[in-house]
């Protein structure tokens, strides 16, 4: 496909890729997370919204509690590696769709959701505590196990998150909370037009196959967006809505805002057709787990695209650690 993007914008992309692989690849210090502007125009917005700000890494407790609160800031960025025995054959971590170590508002921030919960959930429901909630993380978009309530994993993440909420109202409206939803376009979201989209913006740091990147250590740098490694399809990234929504705040890594409503409908539509994962309710049947699950025009799973019933190939566990071996 032809490549439109302007000379100086592939530059700077590849400067931020490279700037992002350098700091993954390094230690994180109590100067690593740079405080935030305190106000930030969202997403389909001219009003500027004045947004929390969470306590930086140099405000850190230095005492028994600050110690499972660093914890749970590791297993955010680094879940593989902390939380091995809850995490699928994938190469996300928490901190792959909420940026910036969960700190980044309208990247569904740790401090936002924190505060939003015990919340309904349709997605099973009923009344969810922020543990539960962050089970089903566990369970859809790492593709793995969810821990047991009281789990040292869950009680160090729910420390993490309750340290970066200090100071903030409960409020399950607070600014800056999730993905900004992006209206839909004026053309249908188009597979082939958001596959021009992904080759311009997104190949550079996710791989022409959406498979990711990985540093010299075998550490993910940048997450697997399809495919055996990434999300299942139970995962709220498999919405095409919500991946809109984050593509736009955030996407190109550094560039957020700089796609138009329209590319980001497009390549999130192009993203979600791909196969992934199976979803973990799995029904033994295509139709009838759809139907269950996925019954929405904003979701793939079932639909057929460029002649194929998406989810038809989606690889089990089983296959999807054979992948990672090898």
């Amino acid at each position: 496909m032809k490549i439109q993007a302007s000379v100086g914008l592939t530059i700077t992309i590849i400067a931020v890729a490279a700037v992002v692989i350098i700091v993954a690849a390094q230690p994180r210090s109590a100067t690593a997370v740079a405080a935030k502007p305190a106000v930030v125009l969202p997403a389909a917005s001219t009003k500027a919204v004045a947004l929390f700000l969470p306590p930086t890494e140099q405000d850190m407790p230095k005492n028994e509690f600050g110690q499972i609160v660093k914890l749970g800031r590791d297993i955010f960025d680094n879940t593989g590696q902390y939380a091995s025995a809850y995490v699928g054959p994938t190469n996300l971590r928490c901190s792959s769709c909420h940026l910036d170590a969960g700190r980044l508002a309208h990247s569904a921030p740790l401090w936002a959701a924190y505060v939003s919960y015990p919340a309904y959930r349709s997605k099973n429901k009923h009344v969810n505590t922020f543990p539960e909630r962050m089970q089903g993380c566990f369970k859809y978009s790492m593709n793995g196990k969810a821990p047991p309530l009281g789990d040292p994993v869950l009680v160090a993440l729910e420390s993490y998150a309750y340290w970066l909420a200090t100071g903030a109202p409960i409020d399950a409206k607070i600014a800056g909370r999730g993905y900004p939803p992006v209206p839909k376009p004026a053309l249908p979201a188009d597979y082939g037009r958001g596959g021009q989209v992904f080759e311009q913006h997104c190949a550079l740091c996710h791989g022409a196959d959406g498979a990711g990147r990985l540093d010299a250590g075998g550490r993910p740098t940048f997450p697997a967006l399809w495919g055996a490694k990434s999300f299942n399809w139970g995962a709220g990234m498999g919405s095409i809505k919500n991946a809109a929504g984050f593509i736009k705040a955030n996407m190109p890594l550094g560039l957020g805002g700089t796609l138009s409503d329209q590319q980001a409908w497009d390549v999130a539509t192009f993203m979600d057709s791909h196969e992934r994962p199976q979803d973990p309710r799995f029904k033994g049947a295509l139709a009838a787990t759809r139907a269950a699950y996925h019954d929405s025009p904003d979701d793939m799973y079932g639909q057929i695209v460029e002649g194929k019933i998406v989810g038809k190939g989606s690889p089990s566990k089983e296959n999807a650690a054979q992948v990672g071996s090898q």
